[in-house]
């Protein structure tokens, strides 16, 4: 078909739209609705994608971590609860590992009488001020360098501080703000177990994984180790976290760690390991494997939505065809031939769904930007407004096929005998 040709079926389609706007407005909805969901989907999912890698990352970069079980697989087993705990002398061994940067064996407070369990809930005050849920967590450190904790003012307890036991401490972003807001919280006294302690240093901010609210890292009050055997004795669970030199020896430290920990903790031969070891990337593989597969549901009834706005489409263009039989008989005696009936009105059903599809990504692109203004996160993808828009002219193109095909192979002489 001529280039002209084309642009006057096209000024036709947009004719036929202009002249009957709530007919062909109710025809493209289902389009205008299936690609603005897809669009709004895949920014929000993108959205959280990013916001979780850049936590997964502040949790620090070439880092394992060990624990008698696994945490991140579901509800462990009774058998895996009464595994034999780490130990610090176990954290000690690991820092002979070849490739080993730091190690930092780490212990937390579980208030027990906390409604629900959580771990590490308590009250810390300063004054006439308390901060409620407050983890109290046992260091050594090296976990400055592990988790790579930025300090927004301040220094982090020394090896000096652990050898005498100091009453020090450095606190949440949050945890200072609440206890000391508006005054600068360095060398300010805080009380914690029935026990005074000096504040040394202020962590800066976490990143917040869903947008907004707050971090519960931000709420945390950090110890010596030997400061926080003083506070609660009783904690000997240790969770240990590894930094390694470089990302390509990630196997190889897995592997020196699981000979080490089953020697230590005298595994036999045929035995499976009573201890975990997991890095930063097996949180990754989880929440894609999550988020995986809510967007798949979801993109289903997007699609679902796409495919009503096509059949709307079919509906709308056979009734134009029985609306213009006259028409096409006319075109027909003057020499169009079945080609040419054909592409106009498949063209027509893909003009209106390319319609659709243009006010869909503007309206989800416009969602999608408003929610970088909200807690939900949102980051707006090319590829997945490129391919919304292409699945909305696609199914314009398969809708449009068959009311094309019965317009095509209208007989001349009845179609100008018809009323």
């Amino acid at each position: 078909m001529a280039l002209a040709d084309q642009k006057e079926t096209v000024v036709m389609a947009l004719d036929t739209l202009r002249t009957n706007k709530l007919r062909s407005g109710l025809t493209i909805l289902g389009i205008v609705i299936g690609v603005m969901t897809v669009i709004v989907i895949s920014s929000v999912v993108n959205g959280l994608n990013s916001n979780v890698a850049n936590v997964v990352q502040s949790l620090g970069s070439n880092v394992l971590f060990i624990f008698r079980f696994p945490v991140f697989t579901g509800r462990p087993t009774t058998e895996m609860l009464t595994r034999k705990q780490m130990t610090y002398d176990d954290a000690v061994a690991m820092r002979d590992l070849p490739h080993v940067v730091a190690v930092a064996p780490i212990l937390q407070f579980t208030d027990r009488s906390n409604i629900g369990g959580g771990l590490g809930t308590t009250s810390i005050k300063a004054g006439t001020h308390s901060m409620q849920n407050t983890t109290l967590e046992g260091d050594t450190p090296d976990v400055e360098t592990v988790s790579e904790i930025e300090l927004s003012s301040g220094r982090f307890f020394t090896e000096d501080d652990m050898a005498r036991s100091a009453n020090v401490t450095v606190l949440g972003s949050d945890t200072a703000d609440e206890l000391f807001s508006g005054t600068n919280a360095i060398g300010q006294e805080v009380q914690a177990g029935g026990m005074t302690f000096t504040v040394v240093g202020v962590a800066a901010r976490k990143k917040q994984a869903f947008g907004g609210g707050k971090n519960p890292d931000d709420n945390k009050a950090y110890f010596p180790i030997t400061t926080f055997h003083k506070l609660h004795p009783e904690q000997l669970d240790y969770w240990i976290s590894l930094k390694y030199d470089d990302p390509k020896n990630q196997s190889l430290v897995q592997d020196e760690l699981t000979e080490l920990l089953r020697r230590r903790r005298k595994v036999a031969n045929e035995a499976p390991d009573n201890f975990s070891i997991f890095g930063t990337d097996t949180l990754t593989r989880l929440w894609n494997q999550i988020t995986g597969g809510l967007f798949l549901l979801l993109f289903a009834l997007a699609s679902v939505a796409l495919m009503v706005g096509g059949v709307g489409v079919m509906n709308i263009m056979l009734v134009s065809v029985t609306e213009r039989t006259r028409e096409i008989g006319i075109r027909k005696a003057i020499g169009a031939t079945k080609r040419t009936i054909m592409a106009q009105f498949t063209l027509e059903a893909v003009t209106l769904c390319a319609v659709g599809g243009i006010i869909g990504v503007l309206i989800g692109s416009f969602l999608a930007f408003v929610m970088q203004f909200s807690p939900v996160p949102s980051q707006l993808s090319t590829f997945w407004v490129l391919l919304a828009f292409g699945s909305a002219c696609a199914i314009g193109l398969i809708f449009g096929i068959y009311p094309a095909w019965k317009a095509a192979s209208l007989n001349p002489i009845e179609a100008l005998r018809y009323e």
